[in-house]
């Protein structure tokens, strides 16, 4: 017989925190210096006008104004044209 209960593994009690991605400031909305404008994985969006890339490719406000999302046609290396969102702050 065994002196001690036989006990069972736990294999799936380790979770990451949430990292909470996705888009911070809608089109329309105020953004001021340093506000968030959208945190992603990868450039999904790419930064226009006063916007800046973070090191984990966070999107940020640089000026005061008003946040636009637009639509522009971008031609790569291999000449294959596709449609990629841009973010503004006017």
């Amino acid at each position: 017989m065994a002196s001690t209960k036989a006990g069972g593994s736990a294999k799936n009690l380790n979770t990451s925190n949430p990292k909470y991605l996705g888009v911070k400031l809608s089109d329309g909305q105020a953004a001021r210096p340093g506000m968030i404008i959208m945190r992603q994985r990868g450039t999904k969006v790419e930064a226009g006008k006063n916007v800046k890339v973070g090191k984990d490719h966070t999107l940020y406000s640089m000026i005061t104004g008003k946040v636009s999302f637009k639509e522009f046609r971008k031609t790569n290396f291999d000449g294959n044209t596709r449609r990629k969102k841009i973010v503004h702050v006017l």
